[in-house]
């Protein structure tokens, strides 16, 4: 089942050629037709599956391939491709172009036959050019359309972007500066925490300072006491130890008498 054919148009530069000519393909899997024309005469080249397929065979290409190739060529105008449309006698024409294959250059060439329309086949071109400018046309359209329409929802992206940056912006001062007042009168509590306990210890260290002194006070009065204690009672037993011993002399004195 064939499939639907690809149409190309190819305004082409010959070189030691003051004009160009155009070349309108219409492309199928196994062949391709060719419609030329200089503005006033105009040539046909109608390549039949046969033919391409002996021509692929002679490349040792697919015809599928071949014909992709020749597309590829007649499309669009390849640098570095030198093209030709000489005459081959009768008012044919052949059509070649150059091409590099594995580091060898190629040529390929299609004899042309004379259009028995000229006329026809020329406005045929200009009708598609025509059509391909209205197509391209409205593409162009569709496409600035839809690039200012991406424009418009750009720019509100990138306001919206902005705004919302803002936003942040103003969000994240607003928490610093709360956070700030909260750490600071944090700080403030645990300054007055932190003198508050100071007091304390400053005034449970006096008061151990003062009881201190008042156990030594009274440990120095019990230890005077007890000296003068010790004392007297040295001296009551010194003076109880003297007494009998008066008495007794006293007695011997007596019986000597």
């Amino acid at each position: 089942m064939e499939t639907t054919p690809r149409h190309s148009c190819l305004k082409l530069q010959i070189p030691n050629s003051t004009e160009p000519i155009f070349v309108k393909g219409t492309w199928y899997q196994t062949h391709f037709n060719l419609s030329i024309t200089d503005g006033l005469n105009a040539w046909l080249c109608n390549a039949t599956e046969e033919e391409v397929r002996e021509r692929a065979a002679q490349w040792d290409q697919p015809v599928t391939e071949y014909v992709n190739l020749a597309e590829r060529y007649l499309g669009f105008q390849q640098p570095g491709s030198v093209y030709g449309f000489n005459d081959a006698s009768n008012g044919y024409k052949r059509l070649s172009w150059t091409f590099e294959k594995e580091g060898t250059k190629l040529e390929w060439r299609w004899k042309c036959e004379p259009a028995p329309n000229s006329k026809s086949v020329t406005a045929g071109i200009l009708d598609f050019l025509m059509d391909a400018n209205i197509r391209l046309s409205d593409e162009v359209v569709r496409k600035t359309q839809s690039f200012e329409r991406l424009k418009v929802e750009a720019e509100k992206s990138l306001a919206q972007s902005e705004r919302l940056n803002k936003e942040k912006v103003e969000f994240e001062s607003a928490i610093y500066t709360k956070f700030l007042g909260v750490l600071n009168s944090k700080k403030a509590k645990l300054r007055e925490l932190r003198d508050q306990l100071s007091k304390r210890d400053v005034r449970n260290l006096r008061e151990e300072e003062e009881e201190s002194t008042d156990e030594t006070e009274i440990f120095d009065e019990v230890s005077d006491d007890e000296r003068s204690e010790e004392e007297a009672a040295k001296a009551i037993t010194s003076t109880s130890k003297g007494a009998p011993a008066t008495r007794a002399c006293g007695r011997k004195r007596s019986t000597r008498k």
